[in-house]
C-alpha cells in the first residue's frame, strides 16, 4: 500500500526531495503499477486516496524528466541549426 506523507512523517521538502532521486523509468514502472491497483478496484476509500496521490507525485517526476529531455533536445537541436547555419554562410562567401 502506498503511504501518504501524513502516514509516513515526511514533510513536502522531504518528498520533494525523495522524489528527485527516481530515475524516469523507475517512477514510471511505479506509476504503472498504482493505475493498475486503482483500476483493479477493491481498496479502501482512503487506500484509494493514497493511491491517488501517490500517482499525482509519480506523475509530475515523469513529467520533469521529460521536460528536461525535450529541452536537452531542443538545445542540441538548435546547436546543430547554428553550426549548419555558419557552415552554410562561410561557403556562401567562399564563392
Amino acid at each position: 500500500m502506498a503511504k501518504t506523507d501524513e502516514q509516513t512523517g515526511q514533510t513536502d521538502g522531504q518528498s520533494a526531495r525523495a522524489e528527485a532521486t527516481l530515475g524516469y523509468e523507475q517512477a514510471r514502472d511505479e506509476l504503472v503499477e498504482v493505475v493498475r491497483r486503482l483500476e483493479a478496484g477493491g481498496t479502501s476509500l482512503e487506500e484509494s486516496l493514497a493511491l491517488w496521490e501517490r500517482g499525482e507525485e509519480l506523475a509530475k517526476v515523469c513529467r520533469h524528466w521529460l521536460e528536461g529531455a525535450r529541452a536537452r533536445l531542443d538545445a542540441a537541436l538548435a546547436e546543430d541549426d547554428g553550426a549548419e547555419g555558419a557552415g552554410e554562410a562561410e561557403s556562401a562567401g567562399e564563392g
